[in-house]
Formats: C-alpha cells, sequence, structure tokens
C-alpha cells in the first residue's frame, strides 16, 4: 500500500474526544466486578480538573439483556432515549459510558437513527409518553477508556511510578485486550479500528511500558453473553480464554491490560478455574497473569493505594506486579474494609499461587 494510503486508512479510524463537562454512564456490571475502577475514574479526571457528571438516575443500558434477546430493541432504544434525555437536562452533550457493551448499544442506536430518523421520531414520542422528557442527542461519545487514553500524557506527567521494573530498569511486558463491542461493532468508532487500536497501547507506551503482540491478541475472551448466561455454555466461555493465556504465556508477560468490564473478570476468574481443573498456570512461579483495567492501571501509576482501587478482589494476586515497579503498600490492610474491619481471607486455591 502506498503511504498515502496508509494515511488516509489511518484517519479513518481516528476520533474525536471532547475535552471536556462529560456526562459519566455507569456500567450495571462494573461495580459489581472491580468497583473501585470507577471510583478511580471519577477521582482521576477530578485531579485533571475536568467537569464530569455522575447521575446517580441513570440505569442500566439493557445491553446484556439485548443482546440476549430478552429485552426487544424498541425498548433498550427508549430507555437510552432517558439516558440522553439525562444528559440534556444536566446542560452536558459529551456522553461517556464507562462499559463497552453500553458504547456498542448507545453507537448502535445513534447509527439506527441517523439512517432511520422515523424510528428516532418513534422513540422520541415512547419516551415522551412514558417519562415526559425530550431528549438532544449527544455531540460527542466517547468510552471512558478513550478518555484516559485522550489524557494519558498528562497522566505520566503526575505519574508516581512507571511501568518499569525497578531492579532492571526494563520495561514491564504487557498484553492488551481490546473488548469486542469497542472495536469490532463500529470498528470505526474507536481509535485504530478493529485490528489495531490504540486505546490501551498507547497509555502503556505512555507510562513507560512494552507492548506484547500475541498470535491471539484480538481473540474473543470468552464472555459472549449466550455462552456465560446459559450454564451449559459456560465450557465455550472458559475455552475462549484458555486459548488465549496458552497463546500470551510464551511471551511471559507482567500484565494483562483490558478495557470491557467482562473482559478483566474472565481473564482473571479462568486463570483459577483452569488452574483448578489442569493444574496449569501461566504466569511466572506457579502464579498467574495479573489483569487489570485501565482505571487500575491509570490509579496504579499515579501512586494510589492499591486497595483503595480494589485490587484485592483480583483472584490473580496483583503483587508481583506492584513490586516490580516499586509501589508502596501495606500487606495487612489488603482484606480490610473502608473502616478498617477485617473482611476475611479468601480459600486458597489449590494450584494457583497466592
Amino acid at each position: 500500500m502506498i503511504e498515502e494510503g496508509k494515511e488516509k486508512v489511518w484517519k479513518d479510524y481516528q476520533k474525536e474526544i471532547a475535552e471536556d463537562n462529560y456526562f459519566y454512564a455507569r456500567s450495571c456490571i462494573r461495580q459489581n466486578f472491580f468497583p473501585g475502577s470507577e471510583v478511580a475514574f471519577l477521582r482521576i479526571l477530578k485531579e485533571l480538573g475536568k467537569n464530569l457528571f455522575d447521575d446517580p438516575r441513570h440505569t442500566t443500558c439493557t445491553g446484556i439483556a439485548y443482546h440476549s434477546d430478552i429485552v426487544p430493541f424498541d425498548t433498550t432504544m427508549t430507555v437510552v432515549a432517558r439516558h440522553f434525555a439525562l444528559m440534556t437536562e444536566a446542560g452536558l452533550k459529551n456522553f461517556v459510558p464507562s462499559c463497552i457493551t453500553s458504547f456498542g448499544i448507545y453507537t448502535e442506536v445513534l447509527e439506527l437513527w441517523r439512517h432511520h430518523p422515523e424510528i428516532e421520531q418513534k422513540i422520541k414520542e415512547n419516551l415522551l409518553k412514558a417519562t415526559g422528557r425530550t431528549f438532544e442527542k449527544p455531540e460527542n461519545l466517547a468510552h471512558s477508556s478513550d478518555i484516559i487514553y485522550k489524557f494519558r500524557n498528562e497522566i505520566a506527567n503526575k505519574s508516581k511510578y512507571r511501568l518499569v521494573n525497578k531492579e532492571t530498569g526494563k520495561p514491564l511486558r504487557v498484553v492488551e485486550h481490546i473488548g469486542c463491542h469497542y472495536s469490532k461493532m463500529f470498528p470505526e468508532k474507536g481509535v485504530g479500528g478493529a485490528e489495531y487500536p490504540l486505546v490501551l497501547t498507547g497509555m502503556v507506551q505512555a507510562w513507560g511500558g512494552e507492548v506484547i503482540d500475541y498470535p491471539e491478541r484480538r481473540q474473543c475472551c470468552g464472555f459472549g453473553f449466550r455462552q456465560y448466561i446459559v450454564q451449559a455454555n459456560r465450557g465455550y466461555s472458559v475455552a475462549c480464554s484458555k486459548k488465549k493465556f496458552e497463546s500470551m504465556a510464551p511471551y511471559k508477560p507482567d500484565l494483562i491490560l483490558t478495557n470491557c468490564p467482562g473482559c478483566p473478570y474472565f481473564l482473571d476468574r479462568w486463570q483459577y478455574v483452569v488452574s483448578e481443573m489442569e493444574g496449569v498456570t501461566y504466569g511466572e512461579n506457579n502464579g498467574g497473569i495479573p489483569v487489570f483495567t485501565y482505571e487500575e492501571l491509570a490509579g496504579m501509576v499515579l501512586g494510589y493505594n492499591p486497595w483503595d482501587l480494589g485490587l484485592q478482589l483480583h483472584q490473580v494476586p496483583v503483587e508481583p506486579v506492584l513490586d516490580k515497579i516499586g509501589v508502596q503498600y501495606k500487606k495487612e490492610d489488603k482484606y480490610k474494609g473502608v473502616n478498617g474491619k477485617d473482611l476475611g481471607r479468601p480459600e486458597s486455591p489449590s494450584c494457583l499461587k497466592i
């Protein structure tokens, strides 16, 4: 491909990310899987001097139920319209969902309305009848990982730690995993398209790490709602993650970085499951490969307390990464609640070292 052609293709996969004044749409499942991540995002944006509204009236986007054929799309679109109405009432125009599935839902709805304004009009009527609300569509839609990516250099300038091994001086080796609903449903809506999304690699490089390529880099983590909601299908889910682990393990990554609610959960939990089923681990010294969300990694380099970030909720211990980059933490505080009360220690796995 000639150089001009490459530049044109790359431009097609860039996106405008608003500078400030965001309406934040939380995720229904992230708050259960890794509850410290969204709190960290709010804290980071505040410390960067950005205005962000976290509306307690926001609800699920219905994405999981929609993709599982439980909720009809008209209902989903009306719920989305209500979210846009909340944004409009707040006087904001930049919509930032925390969830990758939500990002895909909002994008799908806006694209459908763009091509079929008569459907948009129908949903406006539904919303007005059901809630008495009206709305304006967002001028800018960006996932929260897009926001951290946009300010990755500002975070680097404020960072207390770098993704560098303090003993060897070498960059940590990072494998990134992009949520399918970010890059594959509408490739032009993400930074870099489906094959070479830059949103996580940009963070890793800005914070001193080295991005490691591996054959199954774009393989799904296996969450896929139909295969996990139906118990009989969960073997397919764990098989997808296992395929990724086997592909990345020879490259000896220090950590996995993700931008989807389900991906860090399954890439973390399935390592435990595989170790119990087959006695196999994929990290150093019979341990696993620690998995992080982008907010957790940003908070870590900024020097936030690891336990405030909720890193104690990970099945695969994160301490090897903390120790490599020199993060200061108190081991005795790992299983204490916000009030200092001991929450108890989980039972140790039979194989995975913790």
